[in-house]
């Protein structure tokens, strides 16, 4: 199960410590789309996220990785000026391994953001040093996400029953 423990634990991307995170050495920041950074059939972007970019930006590389379609993330990479990997098929790790690569970083330089455990954290787990999660900003979801929704709550049960974490229960 610890391959689902994330590092960090926010309510949003907005409420992440990176400040620490550069003084630990991060300099990439891998984010995912779908209910990380936009609601899953928004179209406009909130401006409190693109400012948050445009902040961000100073400090790290940023790289939204998404298993949306090309058409989808690419749109808000624009939006956001940043590089993305599409339809990324996470949790493998194809697209990490690239980034990693064409970035030439080592794992310990880069975080993954993300609001599923099944995907983000544990592709995060497996090719990064430091795995954030936040929570869905909203309940719509793809269907093959609804599984992981379901399945994450026995994560979630079996993390609680153990007192490692609880849902709602934000850490840095």
């Amino acid at each position: 199960m610890k391959k689902f423990y994330p590092a960090i634990y926010q309510k949003t991307i907005h409420d992440i410590n990176y400040q620490k995170l550069k003084q630990k050495g991060i300099r990439c920041l891998l984010f995912d789309l779908d209910n990380t950074i936009a609601l899953l059939e928004q179209e406009k972007l909130e401006e409190s996220t693109k400012k948050l970019f445009q902040t961000l930006k100073k400090d790290f590389q940023l790289i939204i990785v998404s298993n949306s379609p090309k058409k989808r993330v690419e749109y808000y990479a624009k939006i956001l000026n940043c590089d993305y990997e599409s339809s990324a098929l996470k949790p493998l790790t194809i697209k990490y391994r690239k980034i990693k690569k064409k970035y030439n970083y080592k794992k310990e330089e880069m975080a993954m953001i993300g609001d599923q455990l099944i995907t983000d954290i544990f592709v995060g787990n497996k090719m990064t040093s430091c795995t954030i999660l936040v929570e869905p900003l909203g309940k719509k979801d793809l269907k093959i996400t609804s599984l992981n929704r379901f399945l994450e709550r026995h994560i979630f049960n079996y993390f609680k029953r153990k007192n490692i974490m609880e849902k709602g229960v934000y850490y840095d």
